[in-house]
């Protein structure tokens, strides 16, 4: 289903919701490499933003250029209400699978 958060796209968009309107590739690439220790490479960060704006779930807008990016912009992402829902819904699939596991398990 179109739809359907893969497990790298939603951490994707949970950096983008986490990082509000300053989210850009670099400073996802950055977060997943500093916050979870995962190693990855900038164009699957923006391969999964541009899916994820494909489903509906980003919106993107183009930044001012600055002299530190040698007069380049960033494109900047945002979580749009499909993509609250999705995360919404995610989690509380998470949620319910996690309460299925009884806590002799988990000891």
């Amino acid at each position: 289903m179109k739809n359907n958060l893969g497990e790298f796209e939603e951490i994707v968009l949970l950096l983008v919701a986490a990082q509000h309107d300053e989210a850009y590739g670099l400073s996802i690439t950055e977060a997943i490499e500093n916050e979870l220790n995962r190693s990855v490479t900038m164009s699957s960060v923006h391969t999964s933003l541009y899916r994820l704006e494909e489903k509906g779930f980003v919106r993107s807008r183009v930044g001012g250029a600055t002299t530190m990016r040698g007069g380049r912009r960033k494109r900047l992402f945002t979580i749009t209400a499909s993509g609250k829902t999705a995360l919404k819904k995610s989690m509380a699939v998470r949620q319910k699978l996690w309460n299925m596991i009884p806590a002799t398990v988990m000891e």
